[in-house]
């Protein structure tokens, strides 16, 4: 019973995730669904303003605090080990799915908006780029242990997990953070950058530059030198950009 529960709780948390970023791929792009990143009654600029910028704090306080690994210690305690990644997806989702519900628009000019046909297609590609190199990247490092469903899946056999291994496949050899670096081309290849859109996004890399300070900490700890020979050799975000 415990077994088949692990499973279904896995399996539920990855399928509300992948509804939730289907759903954000087309939140930032402005494509096909009701509430988007600019849509919606813009109100008043201050309240707008203040909602946001406490849902992209609500966002990235869960993410941050929740992936440490003291946190991990205290929290397995309470939450079975092997439901621990599944419970940080389903919480991950949750902050998600609260700020493309609530988010505001800003009622402010545009930033810039792109006129030239040719331009226009170049960026649209990047947007499609940005979400394949991310995806791509989740499968390079194995997919299903990032979201929770292998933990459950060998618990559910029996088994226990091998130790972690550092291992650098394809995207990994030129930059560190191929995922991060594939939302950040995402976010940012906008024809139209409203002031919301840009909020959005300026938001987004400054956590995502806070959060790779934290991960790759955890990262030496657990991988030591031999992490930091890497660090030093492949650009964070940059291909072909080294560390001095």
């Amino acid at each position: 019973m415990a077994s088949l529960f692990s499973l279904l709780y896995a399996a539920s948390s990855y399928a509300f995730f992948l509804c939730t970023f289907l759903y954000a791929i087309a939140f930032v792009g402005n494509l096909w669904v009701p509430k988007t990143v600019d849509s919606g009654p813009a109100g008043d600029l201050a309240t707008a303003l203040v909602t946001d910028v406490l849902l992209l704090a609500v966002f990235a306080l869960q993410h941050s605090v929740m992936a440490r690994r003291g946190f991990k210690a205290w929290w397995t305690r309470i939450v079975p080990a092997h439901l621990e990644r599944a419970t940080y997806v389903l919480a991950a989702t949750l902050a998600l799915a609260l700020l493309l519900w609530q988010w505001r628009p800003l009622a402010l000019p545009a930033v810039w908006e792109v006129q030239s046909p040719a331009a226009k297609a170049v960026l649209w590609t990047l947007f499609c780029l940005g979400w394949g190199v991310l995806l791509l990247a989740t499968f390079l490092i194995n997919h299903f242990e990032l979201f929770g469903l292998r933990q459950a899946w060998t618990f559910a056999r029996g088994a226990q997990l091998p130790p972690p291994v550092f291992h650098t496949p394809l995207l990994y050899r030129y930059v560190r953070h191929p995922i991060y670096l594939g939302f950040l081309i995402a976010f940012w290849a906008a024809p139209a950058m409203t002031a919301s859109h840009l909020l959005f996004a300026a938001g987004a890399t400054g956590y995502i530059l806070l959060g790779i300070w934290f991960e790759e900490r955890d990262l030496i700890r657990e991988f030591g030198e031999e992490y930091r020979r890497y660090r030093r050799q492949v650009g964070m975000l940059i291909p072909g950009r080294r560390n001095r």
